[in-house]
């Protein structure tokens, strides 16, 4: 989603005024009902600033990645309510109801959630943590990638972006098959909910095959997304930018192979190479 907004260009030394396209930025407030002590409740979890547009995708998927739910048989009903509000005429609150109601961890959900609006893994406070949630690491050697098949998929996902054509200004995250064939992509204005949108949209049309796929993010890999595509399963995970020391120190403790800096010719392993074929 994008919007025209009048600019001034400076270009071979001289203004004019043009107008340029913008990728849209709102806020959206995900709220669950659940049940606790037999009485419904309804919580406000989060506030996201997203690119509207797959917002059903963006909440299974922060839903799965942060474990709240195991699958989305669990969820009853994601709706969006409240007014439309804004230029662009939208609703920008959506609830999510749960089936799974005695099973809602109540306090993990106060403790990083609520504190932390933007986003949910800030509140976790350490690598420990994750290990109450993921248990098993990822194969440690399966899928196996060429390095054309890593130098292309940037290249591939940037082409498939119905946005950055456009606007210049949005992340996309990319599941591709080991042969380097996309399989499915979303856009966001922000790197997590695009890779939020990707898995809720991957649960939704059941395509993941975590032996035979990777993940392909624009952008820096930081913490949040690598522990997005490790609740995955998916052992490959590569980004056009660097690594965080956190992010290289999460692909490192779960076996995911974490590539960046990719360029035309060249990138960077940070973590388990046995995935990568050097012949």
């Amino acid at each position: 989603m994008n919007s025209k907004y009048k600019v001034i260009k400076f270009n071979s030394n001289k203004f004019e005024d043009i107008e340029d396209l913008i990728s849209v930025e709102e806020p959206l407030e995900i709220s669950l009902k659940f049940k606790e002590n037999n009485k419904w409740v309804n919580q406000n979890l989060s506030i996201t600033m997203r690119t509207p547009g797959d917002d059903q995708d963006l909440v299974k998927g922060f839903l799965f990645n942060e474990q709240i739910i195991q699958n989305l048989n669990e969820i009853n009903s994601i709706k969006s309510f409240g007014e439309k509000v804004g230029q662009y005429n939208i609703q920008n609150k959506i609830l999510a109801t749960l089936d799974n109601a005695e099973n809602v961890n109540i306090s993990k959900i106060k403790r990083d959630f609520l504190t932390n609006s933007s986003c949910g893994v800030c509140g976790k406070s350490s690598l420990d943590a994750l290990e109450i949630i993921k248990k098993n690491k990822i194969h440690p050697s399966e899928p196996k990638i060429s390095k054309e098949v890593i130098v292309q998929s940037p290249n591939i996902l940037r082409q498939n972006q119905s946005e950055f054509s456009k606007t210049g200004g949005i992340h996309a995250s990319g599941l591709f098959k080991s042969n380097g064939e996309l399989v499915a992509l979303r856009e966001d204005v922000g790197r997590h909910n695009a890779l939020d949108k990707l898995v809720g949209c991957a649960l939704t049309n059941q395509q993941f095959d975590p032996k035979n796929q990777f993940i392909t993010c624009s952008g820096r890999l930081n913490f949040e997304l690598v522990q997005k595509v490790l609740m995955t399963d998916i052992g490959i995970m590569i980004g056009v930018g660097a690594p965080t020391s956190l992010a290289v120190d999460l692909a490192n403790k779960f076996d995911i192979t974490l590539i960046g800096f990719v360029k035309r010719d060249s990138f960077n392993i940070y973590t388990n190479n046995k995935k990568v074929i050097v012949n």
